[in-house]
């Protein structure tokens, strides 16, 4: 079975509101609403159709395709340019060190702060999986794909991009974090904010949340335990990050409490590694397993396959992946090895 991630178009509304029914909560660009699916599909297409080689404020979303069934199984996301709309709005935790002379003694205390230091940066985000494909490797393709269509459409992303892993959610639908920091000034619970935060934005965290910092010792346990700590179904993710290049750097979401991962853009691994190739033959029997990707905007395809480089700077890829990327001898790909 074959599988290849393309631009999503507005005939992917439906299967992408029944895989957000799935997520569980939490689950912020992927909310279960047709209105706001919608308009996210109407906000790519724009993107999708605009030539403009520049940095602005878009959003790109891609799909993950059954290529012999057209059945949609996945989905991520890519905004270029965050915190345009309404602020982007993170706690970032530091510490403050503290001495008494008289008492020789030093304290350090842990403190979050509101901030929108990651303003201006580029997102990877939305990334879902159904979970009847979660084998093969295909949370690697979602994943990855992302860095080869940044590499491929590069002058519209940041230089540094980052990426958000959903916190701690509880057996109830709830979060301990939001629980025992932002739940006590806004008079609604984790699911309403969160799907509130999905449909209209976060502009109300500006609102009502108060400015100073909170100090970490005066959370019960439940929520310090949770700060920076990502979903158990995220823990993969996260080492996938990780691998790339990103890092925890302090910055924890809002609501959950879930880490936020920061790269330099072109210092994310499959960025720098993918090698722009003409095709050279169609037939390969063995190689090595890489990703391929081609085309440009709404025709951006990638798919696994199997390639050997030449030393001309050309590559062969086996005909299956050919079939589903629709290429032959002479087009140019872009490609990394799995």
């Amino acid at each position: 079975m074959t599988f290849r991630l393309r631009a999503a178009r507005a005939d992917d509304l439906e299967p992408l509101y029944e895989m957000a029914k799935l997520t569980g909560g939490g689950f912020t660009n992927l909310p279960p609403d047709r209105a706001a699916l919608g308009a996210k599909l109407d906000r790519a297409s724009e993107a999708f159709a605009n030539e403009v080689d520049e940095l602005c404020d878009e959003q790109f979303v891609l799909v993950l395709e059954n290529a012999e069934t057209g059945a949609i199984r996945g989905t991520c996301q890519l905004m270029t340019k965050v915190g345009q709309q309404w602020p982007f709005y993170s706690y970032r935790l530091n510490t403050l060190t503290q001495y008494s002379q008289e008492l020789d003694r030093t304290v350090r205390a842990e403190m979050l702060s509101l901030v929108t230091d990651l303003e201006g940066s580029s997102e990877v985000g939305g990334l879902f999986l159904h979970p009847n494909e979660r084998a093969g490797g295909l949370g690697l393709l979602l994943a990855r794909s992302r860095y080869l269509f940044i590499k491929m459409h590069r002058a519209r992303f940041a230089d540094r991009v980052l990426a958000e892993l959903r916190g701690i959610i509880d057996e109830r639908g709830g979060s301990p974090f939001w629980d025992g920091v932002a739940g006590r000034f806004f008079g609604m619970n984790f699911q309403e904010a969160d799907y509130f935060n999905a449909i209209n934005g976060n502009q109300f965290i500006a609102d009502l949340m108060p400015k100073h910092p909170v100090y970490v010792a005066m959370l019960d346990d439940d929520a310090r335990s949770v700060i920076g700590v990502p979903h158990p179904t995220g823990r993969a993710a996260m080492r996938m990050l990780e691998y790339e290049g990103f890092r925890y750097d302090g910055y924890v979401d809002i609501f959950d409490g879930g880490p936020t991962m920061v790269a330099r853009t072109d210092e994310v691994k499959s960025v720098k590694e993918t090698d722009v190739l003409q095709i050279s033959a169609t037939n390969l029997a063995e190689g090595e397993r890489a990703i391929i990707a081609t085309g440009r905007l709404s025709g951006f395809r990638a798919c696994y396959g199997a390639r050997a480089l030449g030393e001309d700077g050309t590559i062969a890829i086996d005909s299956q992946s050919a079939d589903v990327l629709d290429v032959k001898t002479g087009d140019t790909v872009w490609s990394v090895a799995r």
